[in-house]
């Protein structure tokens, strides 16, 4: 560990197709309503109209984003009724996005010597 790094894994574990599908995966997370929609399903499960709600969004972007995001690996569905309710899709994409909320919301600190 180096100033208080976790270490990876070597870069050349990852394969060509598995770099393609992290870039994927970043940008999906780099749309601003996307985004909003990831940090809503983070807390507990969640409906499209509370996401709508929540957001600001209309039902069908919403539904929209969801579809992407499903398919991208970032949430899941679950099925509970006649309404389906969705979540992150495992403690990775949670503790990413914990981790970078965490990032912008600390403090800004100058490193001395370097403005």
């Amino acid at each position: 560990m180096f100033w208080g790094y976790v270490a990876m894994p070597p870069a050349a574990s990852i394969t060509p197709n598995q770099i393609a599908e992290l870039a994927d995966m970043f940008r999906m997370m780099a749309d601003a309503s996307r985004l909003a929609i990831i940090l809503a399903c983070l807390e507990a499960p969640i409906s499209v109209s509370e996401i709508a709600a929540r957001t600001g969004l209309s039902a069908n972007l919403v539904s929209h984003h969801l579809r992407l995001l499903r398919a991208a690996r970032i949430l899941r569905a679950e099925r509970r009724g006649k309404q389906i309710f969705y979540a992150e899709a495992d403690q990775h994409i949670r503790h990413t996005i914990g981790d970078m909320v965490a990032h912008v919301t600390e403090p800004r600190q100058v490193a001395a010597g370097v403005a």
